[in-house]
Formats: structure tokens, C-alpha cells, sequence
């Protein structure tokens, strides 16, 4: 049986941070992963240039059943901090908007970056071992955890081990298992940061779209984002469709805005502008709509063979509501196969804040996506990554 300090589960950003701090304090650390490489999720976002944080994080950018549950990792390990590592490593990187940084290259070299200093700091890497069990130990207070290649002995085991989503590179629910295995509580998974698919009657409203991309507003439970929206074969993607997903529950209603440039005052006041003009309104609707998405909405919301000259004000103001706050329930999301994360999962009130441990298991520490912490889209869930991996690393 190999003997450690700590043993974490998981390659990923969070327990490659955790290792790095870990055995940067002299502990003796092994890193166990059932895959046989190292930050598969990372090497996928951001289209390959990972997003790896958010100059402006905030407690406000997560969802969890306590709020204020995330305050302390991210306040004691900020984005300045990541930034100076990968400034430190000679990675360049860029800014686009609301904050977000990627890599200017490739999101190998934040792989590249971790990976090289778990092996200055002196951890250990055991990839392709699968796991098969974690228990206490009988001989001291640490735990072993068995695997198919043998098995370690730890006085501490930290769980990184992620969430569901894009189970193709790797991702199950072991985590989730063992804390239950220890008597800790989670909180319902979904997937989170997905598409949302429409139900049979909007999407026979909005068939024949896919493709079509526009600046739009997509407000659920109170929480509005703007970006990019994207129809698909099966309902709307796009940043901003993923963002309001983090905040809907099956059953929700979810409210777009289709025209977000103008006020209500001022689209009524530009049709009103208009009223005198010939042409059939969809026509001259492309000025704020691409053509055939105006051509539905005024098949749908608008009275047949009414020009824009005799429209009831009425009607118009009905016709304005279609387009700035077109309201449907989806009928779900796209699901775990592309979702960029896991909303849900261990219960914070079973962790300690500042260290990430199971107060009802000492010695055992949770981190990253496996925890109900989960981010906006635009680097939010590396930080809590990187933050996460950093508590548990100092504790450990």
C-alpha cells in the first residue's frame, strides 16, 4: 500500500491547484485520475483557449443554496493571483468582454502550466487507476482509497473528482456517491450553462431558424443577462441562453427580448415614425430583426392583411410585447452531453468554508464542481476552481 499526506481525486483544475499548494507546503501528495490525462475540461473551453477567469468575480456570479458560501475561498485567492501565475509562466493571454480572459495560444498551456508545477512542488501523478473504493482506515485516522492498480493510504483525501457534464471526457458521479457514502448532503444536480430545448407548440411557432444569431435578453426568475442568442434545431443556445439556464428549474417561464437596442418607448415610437411609409412592415422590420424571424412574428402577433397605417395602437403595443418580452417554459435543457457544468451537488452547510472539509468526515475535503457552487458562463467556474483548489491545498 502507497503511503501519502494526501491523496486527491481528480486531474483536474481544481486538484492539480489543490496538489500544487499542497505539496508546495512539504506535504506528500498523490493525484489519482481514471482517465489517462490530465485537465480534459479545460483543454475544451473557451473553443480551446480556456477561459480561465473573470477580472470581476463576485459571490453575486454563483449560484448555491448558500450564497454566501464561496465568499471566503475566492476572497484569499483572487483572479489577480491566477493572473500572476500565468503571467509568471509566459502565457499570453487576452481580454474580451465583460471581463473574461483566454489564452492568446491554447488551452494546453494552463494545463501545461498546472501540470509542470505539481511536478516542481513534488506531487504525484496515478493516472488510469480506477477507483473502487475510499474508506477509513482501520489503523490510524486517514483513509484508504483502493484501486485497480493497488491501493493508498492518506491522512487526508481531497474529492475533485468534478461534476455529470460531458461525461465523453471522463465526467460521473463518483463524487456525489462518496459524500453521500459519508453521510453528507447534496443538493439536486441539472445540468447548468445548456441550451434550452422548446416544447412542441414553440417549437412549431420558431421551426426553421436554426443558424439565425441576434443580440437578445433572456430574463428567468428576475435574473436578466444580454448576449448573443442562437436558434438551433431544437430550441436557443448562445451565451445568453446559457446563462439564464443556471437559473431555471423545470416548469419556469424565461422571457427574451428580441430587440434590446431600444427602449418600449422607443420601438413603438419607430414604428409610429413609420406609419407613413409603404412597404409591408416586415420588410422594413429588418432594421431590428433578421428577415425571416420578422416575418414570423408578424405572422403570428399580427392581424392578417393589417398594414402598419391602420394597426390599432393597441395591437401594436401587443406586437411590441411579442418582441421584447416573448415569453415560453422550455421544456428542458439540452442535458449533461453539452452542458458546461453541474448546478448542485455536495451541500455547502456540510463543508467548512475556509478549509472545503466535511465536517462530519475529518480528513475529507470536497472542491470544486462536485460542491453547490456553481458559476456564471465567462470564467467564473475556473476561479471557484482555482479558489477551491487553493483553500483545501493550505489546509490539507
Amino acid at each position: 500500500m502507497s503511503s501519502y499526506d494526501v491523496v486527491i481525486l481528480g486531474a483536474g483544475g481544481a486538484g492539480m491547484m489543490c496538489a500544487i499548494q499542497a505539496a508546495g507546503r512539504g506535504r506528500r501528495v498523490a493525484l489519482l485520475d481514471h482517465v489517462g490525462k490530465v485537465g480534459g475540461k479545460i483543454l475544451i473551453s473557451g473553443g480551446g483557449r480556456c477561459n480561465f477567469t473573470n477580472r470581476d468575480v463576485s459571490w453575486k456570479n454563483y449560484v448555491s443554496s448558500n450564497e454566501h458560501f464561496c465568499k471566503s475561498a475566492l476572497s484569499r485567492f483572487t483572479p489577480e493571483d491566477f493572473i500572476k501565475m500565468v503571467q509568471d509562466h509566459g502565457i499570453l493571454f487576452h481580454e474580451r468582454k465583460h471581463g473574461q480572459l483566454f489564452c492568446d495560444s491554447s488551452a494546453q498551456q494552463i494545463i501545461d502550466m498546472l501540470f509542470e508545477k505539481c511536478g516542481q512542488a513534488g506531487a504525484r501523478f496515478f493516472l488510469g487507476h480506477n477507483i473502487t473504493a475510499v474508506k477509513k482506515s482501520d489503523a490510524d485516522a486517514g483513509y484508504v482509497v483502493a484501486t485497480d492498480k493497488g491501493d493508498f493510504l492518506a491522512q487526508s483525501v481531497v474529492v475533485a473528482t468534478g461534476g455529470l457534464s460531458i461525461p465523453k471526457i471522463g465526467a460521473t458521479g463518483f463524487g456525489y456517491e462518496l459524500a453521500k457514502q459519508f453521510g453528507l448532503r447534496l443538493v439536486e444536480r441539472a445540468p447548468a450553462l445548456d441550451g434550452f430545448t422548446f416544447g412542441e407548440s414553440d417549437r412549431c411557432k420558431l421551426e426553421g431558424f436554426a443558424g439565425i444569431a441576434l443580440d437578445s435578453i433572456v430574463t428567468c426568475n428576475g435574473i436578466s443577462f444580454q448576449e448573443n442568442l442562437l436558434f438551433t434545431h431544437v430550441g436557443l443556445s448562445g451565451p445568453v441562453a446559457l446563462q439564464g439556464s443556471l437559473h431555471w428549474y423545470p416548469g419556469d417561464e424565461v422571457a427574451i427580448n428580441f430587440i434590446p437596442a431600444l427602449s418600449r418607448e422607443e420601438l413603438l415610437k419607430w414604428f409610429a415614425d413609420r406609419k407613413g411609409q409603404k412597404g409591408e412592415l416586415k420588410n422594413m422590420m429588418v432594421e431590428l430583426l433578421p428577415k425571416r424571424l420578422a416575418e414570423r412574428f408578424c405572422e403570428l402577433y399580427l392581424p392578417a392583411g393589417v398594414n402598419l397605417a391602420n394597426l390599432p395602437k393597441k395591437d401594436l403595443e401587443l406586437f411590441c410585447g411579442a418582441l421584447q418580452s416573448w415569453t415560453f417554459v422550455p421544456a428542458g435543457t439540452v442535458g449533461y452531453g453539452k452542458a458546461e457544468v453541474t448546478r448542485g451537488g455536495v451541500n455547502t452547510d456540510e463543508l467548512s468554508s475556509k478549509t472545503l472539509e466535511a465536517k462530519k468526515a475529518p480528513g475529507l475535503y470536497f472542491i470544486g464542481e462536485v460542491v453547490d457552487v456553481t458559476g456564471w458562463l465567462g470564467g467564473f467556474n475556473f476561479q471557484w476552481a482555482w479558489a477551491s483548489g487553493w483553500a483545501a491545498g493550505q489546509a490539507v
